[in-house]
């Protein structure tokens, strides 16, 4: 199943950080994961959320440039070689991965949670498929 995660692009400058999270907050909207990486001048901060429409709206109302793009999450056995099968089955399908991220709260049972981003999210569904690997509906990731 393919998510939609939100994407801001923030300037690397004190404060930036907060605000989205305020607004949020604010809204009532909690992060279920996310990643930030940066550079010199500017950070992406990613995220998902139940409801990335409701999100979307809070954080444009505030004023703030909103991307949404389609990921998805995949169960990978947490032990040594986990994700290096999964890696496998997408090289196999000849794509390749944009970044990646871990859904910490999803981690259970000897497994983990991985977000991918990749270059074509339906050929990515299929190869994952086809290799055995499960990719993970809303729910699943959602606390109990």
């Amino acid at each position: 199943m393919k998510l939609q995660q939100i994407s801001l692009f923030l300037e690397n400058r004190p404060g930036q950080l907060r605000e989205p999270c305020e607004a949020l907050a604010a809204a009532g909207i909690d992060l279920l994961t996310m990643s930030l990486a940066d550079t010199a001048q500017f950070g992406i901060l990613r995220f998902i959320v139940r409801d990335p429409e409701q999100a979307k709206k809070v954080l444009e109302d505030a004023g703030m440039v909103v991307r949404m793009t389609e990921v998805i999450p995949v169960e990978v056995e947490n032990k040594p070689g986990g994700l290096a099968a999964a890696l496998m089955a997408i090289e196999g399908a000849g794509l390749g991965v944009e970044y990646m991220y871990d859904f910490g709260a999803a981690s259970r049972s000897g497994k983990a949670a991985i977000v991918f981003r990749f270059e074509d999210p339906d050929k990515a569904l299929a190869a994952l498929e086809a290799a055995g690997i499960r990719v993970l509906a809303m729910e699943e990731l959602l606390p109990k």
